[in-house]
């Protein structure tokens, strides 16, 4: 009897707990789902006979181990930051560990020791990172093998809303974690493009924008993430001229979202403390200056010329021209400005998420050089089976199942950008309606 343990029962679990609660009986395996609420793990686990809910408290190494020891597999769908603490009881105890995050610096500390008790360390295997090293890597890897030479490969995601959802003026709402939506692009985004370094601070990221655009769906910004150059050397694309990888929102929202980003409302470095009854229109005033006859519109487009009535209307309907108090009045800007976002960027039961992925490739060829554009498309249920959870959830739970089977026999601290992964985790995803679309031209 094999038994796969799952730590974190929230939102992007959903699909991964279904699709391995499938073959449970047949396959003789024991699902474990823990969480801080036992509740919410018995809700998820539908009262499967193959399955069992437990409370988890991560403060208590015994009880913590004591499900690991349990378990062949371990999955982690916590926020990143607490991977280091279950990687580090599956490395003491012999257990394989699988998670959708990004490979970090607390782990690559362990791959000497992984690698040499023989364990599957899988990271970076859900949607972005995860199908977007995937469906990437299959093409880089077949023009290698066809001998032409990708000069240029950008990629861009974004979590988004469906079109038939799309009834604001932002078209947007929280898909994902909220927090990270607020704070998304703080730092440096580094670049290649014709052989230059190109690096954009943050306060000039929502200014560079690139124009993609789905055939299906429309057209999309697309900004640039934080760390494109590191991506060369995982790609095998060292001597690539060009190469970056981004975000998509909806067309308009970057602009818009650039007035938060340049009053800054998106700081989260610093608390403020103001009075109680303080209005969400004071908390924007208080980012202009003074003026005894300015309005707060007038000044916000003193200060920001390029803000018109489009972006006015969108920053009305958050309600921040409103004298309604503030949700909160102690914390960061950002915080604040999270809350009042809350409020209004809520996923209604009926609403439909969106994915969308496209890659775009330039490759030499003997007949010239070509653009190959490979676009992914997926659109979620309802407020729960989301195109977020499934695209995050399907290929980690698609990976272990290989792996218990015996189909992948690869060992150490892994990312999926090797075929023996990728190849079969893509042909699964498929069968699941994850399926790209691509098209080539000569150019």
């Amino acid at each position: 009897m094999q038994t796969i343990l799952i730590i974190g029962a929230g939102k992007s679990s959903t699909f991964l707990i279904e699709y391995l609660l499938k073959t449970a009986t047949v396959k003789s395996r024991t699902i474990i789902v823990a969480d801080i609420s036992k509740e919410v793990a018995d809700k998820k686990i539908k009262n499967h006979h193959h399955a069992i809910a437990a409370k988890i408290n991560l403060d208590d190494a015994e009880s913590r181990k004591t499900l690991v020891q349990k378990s062949d597999v371990v999955i982690s769908m916590l926020p990143a930051f607490l991977h280091p603490i279950i990687a580090k009881d599956c490395l003491e105890l012999g257990k394989h560990f699988f998670t959708a995050s990004y490979e970090s610096e607390d782990l690559r500390k362990l791959q000497d020791e992984i690698n040499a008790k023989g364990l599957l360390f899988l990271n970076e295997c859900g949607l972005d990172p995860g199908i977007d090293h995937m469906s990437a890597m299959k093409i880089i890897d077949h023009e290698k093998a066809m001998g032409n030479e990708i000069t240029s490969f950008k990629s861009y995601t974004g979590g988004v809303l469906a079109p038939e959802s799309e009834d604001n003026p932002w078209k947007y709402k929280f898909t994902w974690n909220p927090r990270n939506v607020v704070l998304a692009g703080q730092g440096v985004s580094r670049f290649i493009r014709n052989g230059k370094y190109k690096y954009i601070p943050y306060h000039m990221l929502f200014k560079r924008l690139e124009k993609i655009s789905f055939e299906e769906v429309g057209d999309f910004d697309g900004y640039a993430n934080r760390d494109s150059l590191s991506y060369r050397k995982i790609y095998g694309l060292d001597q690539i001229p060009t190469l970056l990888r981004g975000t998509l929102r909806r067309s308009g929202f970057c602009q818009s979202w650039d007035v938060f980003v340049q009053l800054g409302l998106t700081d989260d470095t610093f608390e403020m403390d103001l009075p109680q009854g303080f209005s969400k229109r004071e908390f924007l005033n208080s980012f202009l200056p003074y003026s005894e006859t300015q309005k707060v519109e007038e000044k916000l487009q003193e200060i920001l010329p390029w803000v018109n009535n489009e972006i006015l209307e969108k920053i009305q309907w958050l309600g921040l021209l409103d004298d309604s108090p503030l949700p909160k009045t102690k914390g960061s800007p950002a915080a604040i400005l999270q809350l009042i976002l809350e409020e209004k960027w809520v996923l209604l039961p009926e609403d439909k998420d969106m994915i969308v992925m496209q890659h775009c490739f330039e490759v030499k060829t003997p007949k010239g050089t070509k653009r190959i554009t490979s676009s992914l498309i997926c659109k979620g249920e309802n407020q729960e089976a989301t195109a977020m959870a499934k695209t995050v959830g399907l290929p980690l739970a698609i990976a272990v199942d290989l792996f218990l089977d015996g189909k992948i026999e690869e060992k150490g601290l892994l990312i999926p950008v090797i075929r023996n992964l990728y190849e079969p985790i893509l042909n699964l995803l498929e069968k699941e309606g994850i399926i790209f679309q691509e098209q080539e031209e000569f150019i």
